[in-house]
């Protein structure tokens, strides 16, 4: 089965490239890597939520039926729709605490899913971090980050006054805007300096991916919602933006590894001394790409 692999590889070189970029993958703990973002990401979602309730807080103050638009376009009815209407009444009343408490919740917490991205990228290109200095890198990203979403709401809603005949022009753009925020993620947040060419290709497995993400997650949690008891509704949401998360994390992996693969079969690699403990009855032969030690015993 190897030798046909490796026959197609040399044939196929897209092949060659998804299998060396699945066995890196693995050398480098990529799910472990995955996880740690999928952590981060989950804790960041409980600010974000206190951000979100204080926004529709103010915007439900105003003369606009939040709940009503809602509960219909979910579908929600009887208990659903009752919980819906409850907790946007809550967020009236709130708004501005949970504005105060959900920005500076976020700002923690966005540092700390910034701080797993850094180690996942800095992994796969194995190098190391930089202190300090990734928190100010963070904190640069998060604010660059922020323009390019403000900026990508205005085209999308200045699109949406377009004619119909430019529908097409969202994806197109989203499109765009996606690999431009993956390319920003990746040249700003590890410890290298490769330039903008070489992260193209990961950026744009990366904007694609994300996409295919959010089309399955648009599908996907409203169905959990308007599906759902009382209790296992909730678990039920939660285990959906887990699992939701976790692709998201090891896109991130795949997408960084896919660069690194890439640039190595242009550019070579080196070969570094690893120091390790020196192990009793055991027969080291060298390190893996993780650093871990390669035996016979």
């Amino acid at each position: 089965m190897r030798e046909k692999l490796d026959a197609l590889s040399e044939r196929y070189r897209w092949l060659g490239v998804a299998l060396k970029v699945q066995k890196r993958y693995r050398e480098v703990k990529g799910s472990f890597l995955a996880a740690a973002v999928t952590l981060m990401g989950f804790i960041s979602v409980f600010p974000l939520l206190l951000v979100g309730i204080a926004v529709v807080g103010f915007i439900s103050s105003s003369s606009v039926d939040v709940s009503g638009d809602i509960i219909s376009k979910m579908g929600l009815k009887d208990e659903s729709a009752r919980l819906v209407s409850n907790a946007i009444g809550k967020a009236e009343q709130s708004r501005k605490a949970a504005s105060v408490i959900g920005l500076a919740g976020l700002l923690w917490s966005g540092l700390g899913l910034v701080g797993a991205v850094q180690q996942a990228l800095n992994t796969t290109w194995q190098v190391e971090g930089r202190g300090l200095r990734d928190k100010l890198t963070g904190l640069v990203w998060l604010a660059g980050t922020g323009v390019l979403f403000a900026a990508s709401f205005a085209i999308t809603a200045a699109i949406n006054f377009l004619p119909g005949i430019f529908a097409p022009l969202n994806v197109v753009v989203g499109l765009a805007i996606g690999v431009g925020m993956w390319l920003w993620m990746m040249k700003e947040l590890p410890n290298h300096d490769v330039g903008w060419k070489a992260l193209l290709p990961g950026a744009i497995f990366g904007a694609v991916g994300l996409e295919v993400l959010k089309l399955v997650g648009s599908i996907c949690v409203p169905y959990l919602i308007k599906s759902s008891s009382g209790l296992y509704g909730s678990i039920g949401i939660v285990f959906g933006i887990l699992v939701w998360l976790l692709f998201f994390g090891k896109l991130l992996v795949y997408a960084s590894t896919l660069n690194v693969v890439l640039w190595e079969d242009k550019h070579g690699t080196v070969e570094v001394e690893v120091e390790m403990p020196r192990l009793p009855n055991s027969d080291q032969e060298g390190a893996n790409r993780s650093g871990n030690a390669v035996t016979t015993a």
